[in-house]
């Protein structure tokens, strides 16, 4: 059935990932990004369309009738909480199947105690972690603008993608270009060390982006380096259905085209 298609929420690793496998499978599929450099990161194959865009709510039905969407796999950023739930209710609305792929979290069994959980950036920036702190900011550019509000009682650094959008929201929020520094993950451990060291950083915040957005190298240097780290957990959403399983994404896939 050439006129189905899949659509596949993009922009992270593990999308580029389910995109390279839907390829192989020759299974049709739309992939939404929201920039140009995401584009490039996906493979170029017939069976497989990239769209540049933000969807609005407004517009995700006529996307879905346009498609000809019959399944919404769902690989967002775990922090990409307003896309995913207009998927989730375009999906009920329309009773097309929903599918989350996440990276896994962290296994929190055997945590150290200089790990210190919020569940917000609000929260962060009302309580006192900052003051006085030379703080390392790994939360990817979008938070700082409100992070920015504490330049005046902690000195902060900030370390974003190598792009014009991302520099120039560091910048505006306040954070001095000598204090920036734009690099494309993975950072391995010697490398944050290398950074942490040099800096002088006296207090790390980063997202639970999982193993896969570098956390448990992050984990790592603080606990080795004695700095207090900072996770803003992950956005509380009710998906439908939820898997970290590559296979069981790989068989929802499948079950719509054969």
């Amino acid at each position: 059935m050439p006129d189905r298609r899949m659509w596949l929420i993009g922009g992270t690793s593990e999308s580029r990932q389910l995109a390279e496998a839907l390829a192989l499978l020759k299974l049709p599929c739309t992939v939404t990004v929201t920039t140009e450099s995401a584009r490039s990161l996906y493979p170029s194959v017939p069976t497989l369309r990239v769209l540049v865009g933000r969807l609005h709510p407004e517009q995700v039905g006529q996307f879905l009738q346009q498609e000809q969407i019959v399944a919404i796999l769902d690989a967002s950023h775990p922090y990409a909480r307003d896309i995913s739930q207009v998927a989730i209710g375009a999906a009920g609305s329309r009773q097309i199947s929903y599918l989350r792929y996440e990276r896994a979290a962290i296994d929190l069994t055997f945590e150290d105690a200089k790990v210190i959980y919020l569940d917000s950036f609000d929260t962060l920036i009302s309580g006192d972690y900052l003051h006085g702190k030379r703080v390392m900011l790994t939360v990817g550019y979008k938070p700082l603008a409100l992070l920015g509000q504490c330049s005046n009682r902690s000195t902060l650094f900030a370390r974003i993608l190598p792009s014009i959008a991302s520099i120039d929201a560091a910048i505006a929020a306040g954070i001095k270009p000598e204090r920036i520094i734009a690099i494309r993950p993975p950072v391995n451990a010697e490398l944050e060390r290398v950074l942490w060291r040099q800096w002088e950083i006296s207090l790390v915040v980063t997202k639970a982006s999982g193993a896969a957005g570098g956390e448990d190298i992050k984990r790592t240097v603080a606990a080795e380096l004695g700095i207090p780290l900072i996770v803003i957990t992950r956005p509380n959403i009710d998906y439908p259905q939820q898997t970290s399983d590559f296979s069981v994404v790989l068989e929802f896939c499948r079950q719509h085209f054969f």
